[in-house]
């Protein structure tokens, strides 16, 4: 990790700056994938699998006994610890689920929302070095209590052409039972346009590499809709004096592990902290069977060291992180001020891995600085909002004059009529 001591603020911008490739190449790319696809179908998908995976399908959709097959490979332990998850989770996620008060706005007239769920969702799930089957469950839970009527799930297959055991576990755990082995740019262009075997979808959600995020954006310029821009998976620890070396070096390794694009940024007050931590992150990356990934993402990321907590915080909202952990003897009253992260882990003894696996808060969170303006995924996420209004005739006699002038100073007078008529009518 580079150093970086006492920083001016205008040098923030470089230091909270993301990895990138070159977009425009990368669009150019992906764009040809989408187009392969919605043109070819599913031997286009089986062509690509094969090209850039290095795996030969035949069939894309994963049959009913090959899911039970692979889940007696599943061992109990990991079983009932994904059974455990999949509890919080759903406790979670089933308290953003509530009825909207109907609003009385004037006499007569009454306002409301109702829920609706999105009818059919798709889910992208990760697999290449590491199979995330924790984000079948942060996207397939939410989306079951939503009561969205298709759950397509998407995921790249092993070398041996099947889909990872612990996936398809965790997918009958969530209520999916459309799964379709195929990963990358590829299988956001199945799920956008439908193919021979995968039905096309309403909206997309998942995280994934630049490939898969590049994707996204452009079959949501098409009119498919998307959870958010999600990227490659990033950290952001705020530490002082208080905070254990140990426990912060874990915590940013924990996150350096999941590949070569991946970023963590420590902030902290403290100079012999930080000189602690680098000591640490030495000692225990040398254990860690994914030492190379996180030795790569390592070189991406820096250790801030700044005068005192408020400018520390003030850097924190900047980088608006997707996981932003408070390792500080004041960490709930700091988290009051935190207005920019993804999802925020208080104190010592809370670790990111505990909310990517099986706190109950969802995994699915914006990166690359979109928390400043998105939201994790929820429930929320897989309905629609749909108003209604209901008008009386009394609640239509009150309202007619600020309309009829409204519209009328808008030069809209078809608008003015259509209460001015109903008006007329109403007081003969």
């Amino acid at each position: 990790m580079k150093i970086v001591k006492q920083p001016s603020r205008s040098d923030w911008a470089a230091i909270i700056e993301r990895p990138v490739i070159d977009q425009l190449e990368l669009g150019k790319k992906v764009s040809r994938i989408l187009s392969r696809v919605k043109t070819g179908g599913d031997r286009v998908l089986r062509k690509l699998t094969k090209d850039l995976d290095g795996v030969s399908v035949k069939k894309l959709a994963v049959s009913e006994p090959e899911i039970q097959s692979a889940i007696k490979e599943v061992p109990d332990e990991l079983k009932q610890a994904i059974r455990a998850a999949r509890k919080n989770i759903e406790t979670f996620h089933a308290g953003q689920i509530h009825a909207e008060p109907v609003i009385e706005t004037m006499p007569g007239i009454q306002c409301w929302r109702r829920s609706v769920a999105i009818e059919k969702v798709g889910l992208y799930i990760p697999g290449g070095t590491a199979p995330l089957f924790s984000t079948v469950l942060m996207l397939g839970i939410p989306a079951s209590l939503a009561g969205c009527r298709e759950i397509i799930l998407c995921t790249p297959p092993r070398n041996n052409g099947t889909v990872d055991p612990a996936v398809l576990f965790a997918a009958r755990e969530a209520g999916i039972t459309k799964i379709f082995r195929v990963g990358g740019a590829q299988a956001i262009a199945g799920m956008a346009y439908g193919t021979e075997s995968i039905p096309s979808v309403y909206k997309i959600f998942g995280p994934g590499n630049q490939y898969v995020t590049c994707a996204k954006q452009l079959v949501q310029a098409q009119g498919i809709a998307i959870d958010m821009p999600a990227g490659p998976s990033e950290v952001c620890v705020l530490a002082d004096d208080s905070a254990d070396p140990a426990f912060v070096a874990a915590d940013l390794l924990s996150q350096a592990e999941h590949g070569n694009d991946s970023q963590v940024l420590l902030v902290s007050t403290s100079e012999s902290l930080v000189e602690k931590v680098k000591e640490e992150i030495s000692s225990q990356i040398e254990t860690l069977p994914r030492k190379e990934f996180a030795a790569v993402s390592l070189e991406n990321s820096k250790a801030v060291i700044l005068p005192d907590i408020n400018e520390a915080t003030d850097l924190v909202n900047a980088y608006a992180a997707e996981h932003l952990i408070l390792s500080c003897s004041n960490a709930e009253k700091l988290s009051q001020k935190v207005i920019n992260a993804g999802s925020v882990f208080i104190g010592h003894y809370s670790p990111e891995s505990v909310g990517d696996y099986a706190s109950g808060t969802n995994h699915t969170l914006p990166t690359n600085g979109y928390a400043r303006a998105y939201s994790g995924v929820s429930v929320d996420s897989f309905v629609k909002k749909i108003t209604y209004q209901q008008v009386s005739r009394e609640g239509l006699l009150n309202i007619a004059t600020i309309v009829e002038t409204m519209a009328q100073g808008e030069g809209l007078d078809a608008h003015a009529r259509a209460v001015s008529i109903r008006r007329k009518k109403i007081s003969v």
